[in-house]
């Protein structure tokens, strides 16, 4: 484990030493998240205009969905995107026998070689209005709670960590798998709305096919003390089962790789 952390550190310092070569970006960054929020805010005042709740939830309330969201898509930005998207890149080139040459853990490498200060923006953005909205909406910062959110927080970010990689995965038999990664983007918005404000058979789909639920509206009700003990048993398992899942399909896909010198 030791060697893991010390091996985490250096990839994280020498990507971000990189990165901070152009520290005008940061500024622009956080222009382009900034107006992304505001975009999504004026969305979704939109469903409030006509009555003061969205799915039972107030505007306040949603305001917490929309931060979760939102962190979870700087998430996505500095971590998911930089390093999964490399998977493609790997397969295609043939610099995929080299990952598995080292003697590290391929799967590890891949999902932590690198990030991206871009999307710290997003996450200080998304965790700046959870932080403004949560107290006016009801919630309290009690020891338990804090835990709880941070729990449903961290299940979120497994859920998402591996439904990006089960699909970057796939690049072992087709390389083009880019495309599907963007699908499952623009799917996982979904999650920027409380998940009782979709018809029953969305909130089927958005739970059990793809968790968005899990994603957003978990961590939130829990953010707000709301949370109860099946959906906080449920998202733990959702997130062991989708880590497990991620593994098992990874070394699955080795035994059918092809390498570039075979």
């Amino acid at each position: 484990m030791r060697r893991y952390l010390l091996t985490l550190r250096r990839f994280w310092g020498t990507a971000i030493a990189g990165q901070l070569e152009y520290q005008l970006n940061v500024l622009i960054e956080l222009l382009a998240a900034a107006a992304n929020l505001a975009g999504s805010l004026f969305i979704l005042s939109l469903f409030f205009r006509q009555s003061g709740s969205l799915g039972g939830w107030s505007w306040q309330q949603a305001l917490v969905v929309q931060g979760v969201y939102t962190l979870l898509d700087g998430v996505a930005t500095t971590w998911l995107r930089p390093n999964l998207g490399a998977i493609v890149s790997h397969v295609r080139e043939g610099t995929l026998d080299f990952v598995l040459l080292k003697p590290i853990d391929s799967q590890f490498w891949l999902s932590l070689r690198t990030l991206s200060p871009a999307g710290l923006s997003e996450l200080l953005l998304g965790l700046g209005l959870v932080v403004w909205a949560a107290p006016r909406a009801g919630g309290s910062a009690g020891p338990l709670q804090l835990a709880l959110a941070l729990l449903t927080l961290l299940t979120g970010v497994v859920i998402l960590y591996a439904l990006w990689f089960l699909l970057a995965a796939t690049s072992i038999w087709f390389v083009k798998t880019w495309n599907a990664t963007e699908v499952l983007r623009a799917a996982l918005t979904a999650g920027r709305f409380p998940i009782a404000a979709y018809p029953p058979a969305l909130r089927l789909l958005f739970t059990v096919v793809l968790p968005v639920a899990f994603l957003t509206t978990v961590p939130a009700e829990a953010i707000l003390g709301r949370a109860t003990a099946p959906w906080l048993g449920a998202a733990l398992l959702m997130a062991v089962l989708s880590f497990a899942a991620s593994r098992a399909f990874w070394r699955f896909a080795l035994r059918h790789y092809t390498s570039a010198s075979s």
